[in-house]
């Protein structure tokens, strides 16, 4: 009898895949879950090497609450260590790592170390380190001189402590920073933005603590900015490049330089503040005089307001089209009309009226 004909069996589909197609499939996956095919055969073991995308998690760890607020368990380490061996020197896109390290953990801080050196030698493109409660304070000095890396975020609760000035991204476009600590908070712009040459794209987002007094970058075309409390008096933007601007924060003393000539789009959220007795919008108001689109909030229309009853005059906003104004009070529609007045290519209005 023909041995073909007896083959009658249904075919295990998803191994006559390229290994290629299976290597992306498990890429789609939980890293742990992904780990698990590694036992399945040699053949597995030699896909998951193709996995691009790392994600590793240790409050899905099985860890206990009160033992997840301090530091990562063996039983994590183990996981990262037993992927990191499989994977060998294999080419890897992203590294997600969440975890919590104890300050004086030097052990874990050295796994974390040795992790994050693994992916830079393998031409990763982008990293989310996100360190917990009592943070690292420092950055592995390969990630720093990632000549690959092209989108890194930092985070929470994370400890920078003094950057080096030997930081070095060439490659970086894209930096998001939640709830960072640095010693000196000038040194986002002065080492960090600095060491990143072609960054296109910055995200902000402190709550209490330190945050910069100047966002300096020449090739920055978008920056996202969200103060829940800001202890600085005064911020300056000098931003020569930057298209949009999302700016959240409470109304300062100042701003002393606002170079934004290329502003396309600008959202402003701008709340009174008790520490801030007399705030001071005048230069930021008139560094964003060339938007195209403005979106005034609530909270900032009262600020501008009130700043416009104390001295502050209104710029022209010669190309602005389309302007979002939000209102809590009936006495801010002299504002409204005061800003039509001096928008004569206004072409788009849009009201929001608050009733809290």
């Amino acid at each position: 009898m023909d041995a073909k004909k007896l083959d009658t069996g249904p075919r295990d589909a998803i191994n006559w895949l390229p290994d290629e197609i299976l290597g992306k499939i498990l890429s789609l996956l939980a890293t742990k879950q992904a780990v698990s095919t590694s036992v399945l055969s040699k053949k597995w073991r030699t896909l998951f090497k193709l996995v691009d995308t790392l994600e590793f998690d240790d409050s899905v760890s099985g860890m206990g609450e009160q033992e997840a607020s301090y530091v990562f368990p063996e039983s994590f380490k183990d996981l990262v260590d037993r992927t990191v061996a499989l994977q060998c020197d294999y080419p890897i896109r992203k590294l997600s790592l969440k975890c919590h390290v104890g300050r004086d953990d030097e052990q874990r801080k050295a796994c974390v170390g040795r992790w994050i050196s693994n992916v830079v030698g393998r031409g990763v493109s982008e990293v989310v380190l996100r360190i917990n409660d009592r943070g690292l304070h420092f950055l592995s000095p390969q990630l720093l001189t990632c000549k690959t890396l092209v989108k890194l975020t930092l985070g929470t609760r994370l400890f920078l402590g003094k950057l080096p000035s030997y930081v070095s991204l060439p490659s970086l476009k894209f930096l998001f920073i939640h709830s960072v600590f640095f010693d000196d908070f000038g040194e986002l712009s002065n080492v960090l933005l600095a060491g990143c040459p072609v960054v296109e794209a910055l995200y902000l987002n402190q709550n209490g603590e330190s945050m910069p007094y100047t966002i300096s970058s020449p090739t920055l075309k978008r920056l996202s900015v969200h103060y829940e409390y800001h202890f600085e008096s005064v911020i300056s933007f000098d931003l020569p490049n930057l298209e949009y601007l999302d700016y959240s924060d409470y109304a300062l003393y100042g701003y002393p330089q606002v170079n934004l000539e290329s502003l396309v789009e600008a959202y402003l959220n701008l709340d009174k503040a008790e520490h801030v007795e007399s705030p001071d919008v005048t230069k930021l108001i008139m560094g964003i005089r060339n938007v195209e689109i403005l979106s005034l909030s609530p909270d900032s229309v009262g600020v501008i307001y009130s700043c416009c009853k104390y001295g502050l005059l209104l710029p022209v906003f010669n190309n602005l089209v389309s302007l979002s104004f939000g209102t809590k009070k009936t006495r801010a529609w002299k504002l409204l009309a005061d800003i039509l007045k001096q928008s004569p290519k206004l072409e788009t209005l849009i009201i929001e009226v608050c009733k809290t």
